[in-house]
C-alpha cells in the first residue's frame, strides 16, 4: 500500500531541483496537465514519448532513465 503513495521519480527530482510544475512545463514544452498526471500516476511516464521525457530530463539535469518508474 505504501508503494502506491510514495512520490514518483519525476516529483522527487523536480522538487529537489526546486522547480514548480508550472516552471517545468514552460521550460520543457511539456504541458502542465501532462506533468501533473505523470506525478499523480494517472498517466504512465514509461509510456510517454521519448521527446517529452528527453525535454523534461534536460530541464532537470538528469538522465531520461532517472524519470522512468520501475
Amino acid at each position: 500500500m505504501r508503494e502506491h503513495f510514495r512520490d514518483t521519480n519525476l516529483k522527487r527530482i523536480r522538487s529537489s531541483y526546486g522547480c514548480t510544475q508550472s516552471e517545468l512545463a514552460k521550460r520543457s514544452g511539456v504541458t502542465l496537465r501532462s506533468i501533473q498526471m505523470y506525478e499523480q500516476r494517472k498517466k504512465d511516464i514509461n509510456k510517454a514519448s521519448a521527446d517529452a521525457v528527453y525535454c523534461i530530463s534536460k530541464v532537470l539535469g538528469c538522465s531520461m532513465e532517472n524519470l522512468l518508474e520501475k
